[in-house]
């Protein structure tokens, strides 16, 4: 028994010490990181909310640290290419990855996928969310959710929603919509928001579901009507747009979200020096005032908070997904 007990805490000691070193060893490689350019991975094309949000970091950091961090846009398979390669990255810091919501919902939807959102990245921070938003054209009678969702019970099939893309947070509020209220009301698919947006501009597609950067300006010329924010408060940018819950229909609130994550295993202080560092863009007046006036709302939150929301995100799309009968091959 002694002989097994001396073995025993010696095996302590022994993890004891390599976990220490480890830490150590990770302290020591944040105290000198970064010492060459870091990549920045955006898995969707140069303008998108996604490329903003990246730019936007990547300047503030590159600043910060005296070292370049540059983006380089992988677009392909709804994202998925981009993240991929992320996940299969070192983890040493150098390669970060700016994700959307589609990194959370493509798994429910894409028969095989590359990435687990859980296992394959450690999470630093969400940077912002845009919330999802209503417009509907100009001739459509329904001013709020509740007159919407009336005019399209009286009328079964005649109303449709354009939506930005297939999976986005936008569509999946759409169909949420319908679930939630069983409503008749055809689902367009678009590549794209400003097509989507163009789509009801023109009428052929009365309603839409965007986020709220891409509508705001014909929110506010009055070329679309903006029927309601899909979040519990008011936004910046449209500060008199009502919210969903203040027009009785709560439920819907959702985002499309900006984060920042790190393939997994990447050292917990390269981690915490990079959510550090965002916590005090986001703080910025000047960086605020650009992510308000683009109609994203200011996150950024603890590493566990964003691995907390993104398995929230995906147990509750996964649930709408699945119901609407969604697959991407």
């Amino acid at each position: 028994m002694r002989v097994n007990a001396a073995w025993a805490r010696l095996c302590v000691f022994g993890a004891s010490l390599t976990l220490g070193l480890s830490l150590a060893a990770g302290t020591r490689a944040a105290d000198t990181y970064p010492d060459h350019k870091v990549r920045v991975i955006v898995p969707f094309a140069a303008g998108g909310p996604t490329d903003v949000i990246a730019r936007l970091v990547a300047e503030r950091l590159s600043e910060a640290w005296g070292q370049q961090l540059y983006v380089e846009n992988m677009p392909g398979a709804g994202g998925n290419l981009g993240v991929e390669n992320g996940a299969r990255a070192a983890p040493d810091g150098y390669t970060i990855v700016t994700v959307s919501t589609g990194f959370i919902i493509n798994p429910s939807m894409y028969s095989k996928i590359g990435y687990d959102p859980v296992k394959d990245f450690a999470p630093i921070s969400l940077v912002a969310a845009s919330p999802n938003v209503v417009t509907v054209h100009p001739s459509v009678p329904a001013k709020d959710l509740k007159e919407l969702i009336a005019l399209i019970k009286a009328n079964p099939g005649k109303y449709s929603f354009a939506q930005p893309a297939t999976g986005s947070t936008p569509h999946l509020a759409g169909e949420l919509f319908k679930q939630t209220y069983n409503l008749d009301l055809v689902t367009v698919p678009f590549n794209a928001a400003p097509l989507a947006i163009n789509s009801t501009l023109g009428n052929h597609t009365p309603i839409a579901f965007t986020a709220l950067p891409p509508a705001i300006g014909n929110i506010k010329d009055g070329s679309l009507r903006g029927i309601a924010i899909l979040a519990k408060a008011h936004v910046a940018a449209l500060p008199e747009l009502p919210t969903n819950i203040e027009e009785g229909v709560p439920g819907l609130e959702s985002d499309s979200l900006t984060g920042i994550v790190a393939p997994a295993g990447t050292p917990k202080a390269i981690i915490d020096k990079w959510n550090a560092e965002i916590v005090k863009m986001v703080a910025d007046p000047q960086t605020k005032k650009k992510l308000d006036a683009l109609g994203f709302v200011p996150v950024a939150n603890s590493p566990s908070e964003f691995a907390e929301r993104i398995k929230s995100e995906m147990a509750r799309w996964d649930k709408v997904v699945k119901t609407a009968g969604i697959h991407v091959d």
